[in-house]
């Protein structure tokens, strides 16, 4: 048996390797220009987007992960073509496995895609207080696929991203101050002016209410057993309104009870006639 060391094999082996030579030089060269243009590109395209006022997470992910991806995936197939593989048949089976996992990840794509939006439309930004899928609490971090928040509770709730495209948001932080209006009841025999005078004179009582602009109490509703005023006070920061509000409503009945005004609880009255010579005039109108 001849060995492969045996100088007719080496010789063979010497040609194939003079031969693939060029080949593998021509591939690694694509390589090389292909990583040189990535960062040529790379800086022009994260000023571009920065220049656009992108959300920076998402600048990042546009350059340093999906446009470095496409440019390697360009890379390696241009070397492959040069080293003689079949890259029509690799990108065939890369296509048939991408749409199964397309597929099997519905949920994520939503997610990851809804993640998109909100980093262009930049609805909230981290640090701000917002009410969504019936969770308050403050933005701690927003991915692709989640968004992160710490509620008043000290509790962190993770929210998909989708479920936030497709629910109405509130975002308490937007626009700086914020107003909070309770409803507070009295009985229909009071007199509103004296109850507005009194809670409005308790308010500036109240930790963290703006002074301007000013509280005010207005009538809200008419109810079936009590008249419902409006207190409405407000806040500066948004971290604060879940503490006023609590202190409002306390205030507020502390400072009813001190004017001596009637808080009513639910109630029905009822009036009923006298019937009995009625119920005997019909009886006898029947005989």
């Amino acid at each position: 048996m001849n060995s492969i060391f045996s100088p007719k094999n080496v010789e063979t082996i010497w040609a194939m390797l003079i031969a693939f030579l060029p080949k593998l030089l021509a591939a690694a060269a694509i390589l090389l220009v292909f990583w040189i243009l990535y960062k040529i590109t790379a800086r022009a395209l994260r000023a571009l987007i920065t220049r656009s006022a992108m959300a920076e997470p998402l600048t990042n992910l546009l350059v340093d992960s999906i446009y470095r991806f496409v440019m390697i995936l360009f890379a390696v197939i241009m070397a492959a073509g040069q080293l003689g593989i079949n890259v029509g048949a690799a990108l065939a089976g890369l296509g048939v496995a991408g749409i199964a996992v397309g597929l099997a990840a519905q949920d994520s794509l939503s997610n990851t895609i809804a993640g998109f939006m909100i980093f262009w439309d930049k609805p909230f930004e981290v640090g701000d207080w917002i009410t969504v899928a019936g969770k308050y609490g403050r933005v701690h971090d927003i991915t692709l696929r989640t968004t992160r928040s710490r509620t008043p509770k000290n509790t962190y709730v993770v929210i998909p991203n989708k479920s936030i495209i497709d629910e109405v948001l509130v975002n308490h932080s937007k626009y700086g101050e914020t107003r909070i209006d309770l409803s507070v009841s009295i009985a229909y025999k009071e007199d509103i002016a004296s109850a507005r005078k009194a809670l409005l004179a308790a308010m500036p009582k109240v930790t963290n209410v703006a002074t301007q602009p000013e509280p005010d109490v207005v009538v809200a509703k008419l109810n079936d057993s009590s008249v419902d005023l409006s207190v409405r006070v407000w806040v500066h920061e948004a971290k604060d309104e879940e503490p006023v509000k609590v202190a409002v409503l306390e205030a507020s009945k502390l400072a009813l009870d001190a004017a001596g005004i009637e808080i009513p609880f639910p109630h029905l009255q009822l009036f009923v006639d006298e019937v009995r010579e009625k119920a005997l005039e019909s009886l006898n109108s029947l005989k």
